[in-house]
């Protein structure tokens, strides 16, 4: 009976495979699940009333160091000034109408997982894109494939994980308001930049020199749709993308995070 032996052991083979995959999209999906359950900890702001928004989103955007084109080349974001002119991903230049800020010292073992920035590793978008590793806040949003992707929905274990740019007890961020809300080019990826809402400039620590400047707030549109998914929805996509693609795609944040997930294996 060699051809039934050798069906059990294409069988076999086959089993062993597939519960390969599994145990390892298993691993991976846990990896995942540990980096975006907060942690805990807890982050002070230095402006007092964030003490009790730090279990939220906040405005944090930018690191410390982020590199922005203007038109008079890679500006440091914390370096920017009003006035300054930064390209936008469709090619236009915009000038600086306000930069917020917000520094956070870290109180406990580790930093929470709503301070804790985003890393965006070199190439993992696509080739120099970014050209180097960008640090954005869980929520800040990329423009990819037309659409507002915030960073913690590509996090995949490998090219995009919460990391920091260095061992600290201290963050800053940095956000980009302009008139509009557009894409600016940061360490190379087109990267959101401020959607103001009634009040939500307030969530910065230097607000009040928002309220000097200008008398009215006003209201901005949305660059793009935010898409985005979490919980089951990121599992399923980390689970497809490990099991050979049987899982159907049914989200549009769902195929963008499976090309930056393949990517991982072909970064350079």
């Amino acid at each position: 009976m060699p051809v039934e032996r050798d069906s059990h052991t294409v069988l076999g083979r086959t089993r062993r495979h597939f519960l390969g995959l599994t145990a390892a999209a298993g691993a991976k999906a846990a990896a995942i699940l540990a980096m975006t359950v907060p942690t805990i900890g807890y982050a002070k702001s230095d402006k007092d009333k964030d003490k009790d928004k730090d279990k939220g989103d906040g405005s944090r955007c930018f690191v410390r160091g982020t590199s922005i084109l203007t038109t008079a080349g890679e500006v440091p974001v914390e370096s920017l000034r009003i006035g300054d002119l930064v390209k936008t991903a469709n090619g236009t230049a915009k000038p600086v109408k306000w930069i917020g800020f917000n520094r956070y010292q870290r109180r406990g073992a580790r930093w929470p997982s709503n301070v804790m920035p985003i890393r965006i590793a070199k190439n993992a978008l696509g080739k120099n894109t970014p050209y180097a590793d960008l640090y954005l806040s869980p929520g800040h949003g990329l423009l990819l494939e037309g659409v507002l992707i915030q960073a913690r929905d590509l996090v995949n274990g490998s090219s995009v994980v919460p990391a920091l740019p260095a061992k600290t007890d201290v963050l800053e961020y940095f956000h980009i308001v302009l008139d509009t809300h557009e894409a600016v080019l940061a360490n190379g990826a087109a990267t959101e930049t401020f959607l103001m809402r009634a009040g939500n400039h307030e969530d910065f620590s230097n607000f009040a020199e928002f309220a000097r400047l200008y008398s009215d707030v006003g209201k901005m549109l949305p660059l793009a749709a935010t898409v985005g998914y979490g919980g089951r929805l990121h599992l399923k996509a980390l689970l497809r993308l490990a099991m050979g693609r049987f899982l159907p795609l049914t989200q549009p944040a769902e195929q963008i995070y499976e090309t930056v997930a393949a990517r991982c294996h072909d970064r350079s």
